[in-house]
């Protein structure tokens, strides 16, 4: 099984997860899934604070302006930063069977047998891993 998900989407599915009511062996499961998902966005916003940095008007000494106290960077492109921004979101994040076969597949049981109710956004994040657990079977 190999389980795709784009960096878009690392932080709802996140979210989504931890806030399911489960115990034992699917709790476990979905901890480890959240602790590898968290990895990954961890590795994401560092990269796009380089692409930040890299957009950014330089100061005297070489390093990105800052504006509103150093709380975001002064961005000379703003439609080409925020292409790249893109670009990386839709990079994927890939599981793989191994040592994740069975964490996924309890992952994935928790997920098409859920009778949680969702909506808003968290039923968009719930369509979309399910999709990405349902396409894993298929390939």
């Amino acid at each position: 099984m190999q389980v795709k998900i784009k960096h878009g989407q690392i932080g709802q599915a996140i979210d989504l997860l931890f806030h399911l009511s489960l115990k034992g062996k699917q709790s476990r499961h979905r901890t480890t899934f959240i602790k590898k998902l968290t990895e990954r966005l961890q590795e994401v916003e560092g990269q796009r604070k380089d692409l930040a940095k890299e957009h950014s008007f330089l100061d005297e000494e070489g390093n990105p302006k800052m504006l509103e106290n150093g709380k975001r960077y002064d961005i000379k492109d703003m439609e080409a930063f925020q292409k790249d921004v893109q670009e990386l979101y839709e990079e994927e994040l890939v599981l793989e069977g191994g040592d994740n076969q069975s964490m996924l597949m309890t992952v994935k049981e928790v997920l098409l047998t859920s009778e949680e109710a969702f909506s808003g956004n968290e039923a968009l994040t719930y369509d979309y891993l399910c999709e990405q657990f349902e396409e894993a079977d298929q390939s």
